[in-house]
């Protein structure tokens, strides 16, 4: 039986993908670059902040720190986040289903803490969460497991009653590290064939989630 849910961020509960591609298209800009959707997609999506940094500054041999060139980043992406942020289609019918049916919810993130809850609280779905665990409180990113075993800590839920969605195939693998059943909800980059097959489900929106969730209760209330 399901009794937990876990929550991936970015791409999937909030379209920021389109912001981190605007984030770095303005960074490479004074360098002359012209970074494409294609590029961010292949190389970039999934990945944190400093995995990323490090990656444009050996790709582009930008003439920046590491240390400067994630302020600047950050900087450029405050600035667009101020504009606002778009929930993904479905979240808050799908959080207050979980709500209105007793499911307990967590967001595992490698956003930090300020950033995430800053966007939750402007779409007033923060109260929908039971716990959090943020970029400041792992030591490894995705695919390492860690993100998602501290959130069935926090939950005090087993692996085997929990659900993560995801939209990245590093999140994927995360979960299956962690030995928790993932479904996919694609968003800029689908995962691989070879990633989805390690899903139990994929769909278009987060909303589809909540005829899986009935399907399984129907499906144990027959047994």
């Amino acid at each position: 039986m399901i009794e937990a849910l876990i929550f991936d961020f970015d791409g999937l509960l909030v379209d920021t993908e389109i912001i981190s591609l605007k984030v770095y298209q303005k960074l490479l800009m004074p360098y002359g670059y012209d970074f494409t959707r294609e590029e961010y997609a292949k190389h970039y999506s999934g990945k944190t902040e400093i995995e990323n940094v490090r990656r444009f500054i050996k790709t582009y041999q930008l003439p920046l720190s590491q240390e400067e060139c994630f302020k600047r980043v950050i900087a450029i992406e405050k600035e667009l986040i101020k504009k606002g942020v778009d929930l993904k289609r479905g979240a808050k019918k799908l959080l207050g289903y979980l709500k209105a049916n007793g499911y307990k919810t967590a967001l595992a993130t490698s956003s930090t803490k300020e950033r995430a809850l800053a966007i939750l609280k402007d779409h007033e779905i923060i109260d929908y969460f039971d716990e959090f665990v943020f970029s400041e409180d792992v030591v490894s990113g995705k695919p390492d497991p860690e993100v998602f075993l501290k959130a069935l800590e926090k939950l005090g839920v087993e692996a085997s009653r929990a659900l993560v969605l995801e939209d990245s195939e590093n999140g994927i693998l995360a979960a299956n590290n962690a030995k928790i059943d993932v479904l996919c909800i694609p968003d800029m980059k689908r995962p691989s064939k070879a990633f989805l097959d390690n899903t139990q489900a994929v769909f278009e929106t987060l909303d589809n989630v909540i005829s899986y969730l009935e399907d399984l209760s129907q499906e144990r209330a027959c047994i």
